[in-house]
């Protein structure tokens, strides 16, 4: 792991200071046997009251290891388990955050460990940031690249917010149970990022058309992690210990990049507001959630054949001058097919249908999901703004 966190720091350093301390952190240790390093850690830290948040599943992955390495490190340890909704699913709401709030409070905390993915990974980081105290993370699979981001999206009265909160004290990925993680876990990671073919895209757009503010160090940063997913993809798919650790790697790297930036822009374009339209949708109709990293992907391939068929058409108004940049960024987003064979060899979704999304809600997301964040500029918004069809 130290070859990563020496490029990332090497990249810090080259934007300001303010970035280097962004991605200051404990130890960053990717290898199997990991998780047998969080009890010495926090004991050396002299954070002797722990809760560890996890759900039923998460615990079973890992739970009698995790809990095994606190007990010898004589630590007081109360587990929270988050309870699923009615649909089986477990959120990050208010029920789940206040309930990992009570917690922390009755046990006087000092530490928080989230021992999971991407959902309990911001449960716990705004739990910890609201009670000012620190969280370790303690990844369960390679699903997503919002380990070590500072950002908690919320669904708070049904909508999906982005809440700024803390990011963790340190990373405990354990290859070994990282390599146990079910199939569609690993293709969901794999999702993530692969969309950041078209996140990428988008940054660059509404840097040129709004001047949002954007890093040429923080995007090679991140595309290069993503080329080395499309790469490893033999890899990633056999599920190989060197795949898993591609992955993973590669997805720290990529919340690295956005802490290194200050907010999600280099990960995150029309294809996650796609996606957060519809995890929003299946809320409101009670249907069971699907796996964030898939709906990415499938997003991805939706907002690439878009971009393709639509750029060119006088650039939707976009001032002549950057008409080559955008064409010349565009290239660099794979045709939609291309993505979503990309997205079948790891056997993720490769399509809406596949998903549970039909065309009526395709196409209304692809109406509506801008004004998830009407803070960002994409092009999905622009053709919207253009009235196109």
């Amino acid at each position: 792991m130290s070859d990563l966190m020496d490029k990332v720091k090497k990249a810090a350093s080259l934007i300001d200071d303010t970035a280097l301390r962004s991605i200051e952190m404990g130890p960053v240790v990717l290898e199997a046997g990991a998780i047998k390093r969080v009890g010495p850690y926090l004991k050396d830290r002299t954070w002797r009251k722990i809760v560890v948040v996890a759900d039923k599943n998460t615990y079973m992955a890992a739970g009698p290891a995790l809990m095994d390495t606190l007990s010898e490190a004589n630590l007081d340890v109360h587990l929270t388990v988050i309870q699923p909704d009615g649909q089986g699913d477990v959120i990050a709401d208010e029920t789940a955050v206040v309930q990992l709030l009570l917690d922390l409070k009755a046990h006087h905390a000092n530490s928080v460990l989230a021992l999971g993915t991407g959902t309990l990974h911001d449960i716990a980081r705004f739990a910890a940031y609201t009670t000012g105290i620190p969280f370790i993370s303690v990844p369960t699979a390679p699903s997503v690249d919002g380990f070590n981001s500072k950002g908690a999206p919320l669904i708070l009265r049904g909508e999906k917010k982005t809440i700024q909160a803390i990011g963790p004290d340190a990373i405990f990925a354990d290859l070994d149970i990282l390599a146990g993680a079910p199939a569609s876990m690993v293709a969901a990671g794999f999702g993530d990022m692969i969309a950041k073919y078209t996140s990428l895209f988008d940054w660059k757009f509404g840097s040129i058309v709004r001047s949002e503010p954007y890093s040429p160090i923080v995007a090679e940063l991140t595309r290069n992690a993503l080329q080395q997913c499309v790469d490893g993809v033999e890899e990633i798919a056999a599920r190989s210990p060197a795949g898993i650790r591609l992955l993973t790697g590669a997805l720290i790297e990529s919340g690295f990049a956005m802490l290194m930036f200050g907010q999600s822009h280099p990960a995150s374009g029309a294809e996650h507001h796609l996606s957060h339209y519809w995890e929003m949708e299946f809320l409101r109709l009670g249907r069971k959630q699907i796996l964030h990293g898939a709906k990415v992907g499938v997003a991805c391939a939706e907002i690439a054949e878009l971009y393709h068929r639509v750029v060119g058409n006088s650039l939707l108004s976009v001032p002549e001058e950057h008409h080559n940049t955008i064409l010349q960024q565009l290239a660099l987003i794979p045709k939609a097919e291309t993505i979503r064979g990309l997205l079948r060899s790891v056997d993720g979704p490769s399509t809406p249908e596949e998903l549970g999304v039909d065309s009526e809600l395709l196409a209304r997301s692809m109406k509506e999901a801008y004004q998830i964040r009407p803070n960002r500029y994409t092009l999905l918004r622009a053709y919207v703004d253009a009235g196109c069809e």
